[in-house]
């Protein structure tokens, strides 16, 4: 597993040993993760989004950044019913395919490959709406992703965007690597977005590589 938490050595060890070891297919996932350099979602951030869908009865979910498969199946099994899934890289949606195959879950998730900022506009003209979606892709395309996904999310749904601290790079300039400048000029300008829009209640808490969590208010 690629980790890019940015907490504390110590905080992110002592977080981690209270939470219960992954077995079967997830602990499989994150074995391969870790040997082919597959970014999935850190533990913390997982287990996060596994209590949001309890909490809030979160049933349809859209995920956008399927990877091989492992926060999907996770969510699956915490409670969502249905999962819509996008991943551009067609060698890592292939594995996912095979992954939800083996979670039983063909049912339950439907797994598009290519670019989200082509698939999501299609999704939302064609009426989809979801209790919570999932933004774990490509950073510095997360505000491109915006308009479509605020559109097919229902009112008192919940936003997640992960990595929104990224390495700790949005939070200050003395982190930020030349050649991650716009990907960091972006993240921040997504991260206002999400705190000033109107129709959004924003959290960003220091979770994994930083998760922010937005409330879509209700139509008036």
């Amino acid at each position: 597993m690629i980790d890019d938490s940015i907490n504390y050595g110590y905080i992110i060890r002592y977080i981690r040993d209270m939470l219960p070891e992954r077995t079967g297919l997830l602990r499989e996932l994150e074995l391969y993760a870790a040997e082919h350099e597959v970014p999935i979602s850190q533990p913390e951030t997982i287990k996060l989004l596994e209590l949001l869908i309890k909490l809030g009865r979160r049933r349809s979910v859209l995920e956008v950044g399927a990877a091989i498969g492992y926060s999907a199946i996770c969510m699956a099994q915490a409670g969502a019913e249905k999962i819509d899934t996008i991943e551009i890289n067609k060698d890592s949606a292939e594995t996912a395919a095979g992954n939800f195959k083996k979670a039983g879950l063909c049912g339950a998730v439907t797994l598009y490959t290519g670019d989200a900022a082509e698939v999501l506009p299609n999704l939302a003209r064609s009426g989809r709406r979801y209790d919570m979606i999932f933004i774990d892709a490509a950073k510095a395309q997360y505000g491109a992703f915006f308009e479509s996904c605020m559109s097919m999310l229902c009112p008192g749904g919940l936003l997640v965007s992960d990595n929104v601290l990224y390495k700790g790079m949005t939070a200050t300039d003395e982190l930020v690597l030349h050649r991650k400048r716009t990907i960091v000029k972006r993240l921040r300008d997504y991260v206002k977005l999400l705190c000033t829009h109107e129709q959004l209640e924003t959290v960003v808490l220091p979770v994994g590589d930083g998760i922010a969590l937005s409330i879509k208010r209700d139509e008036i």
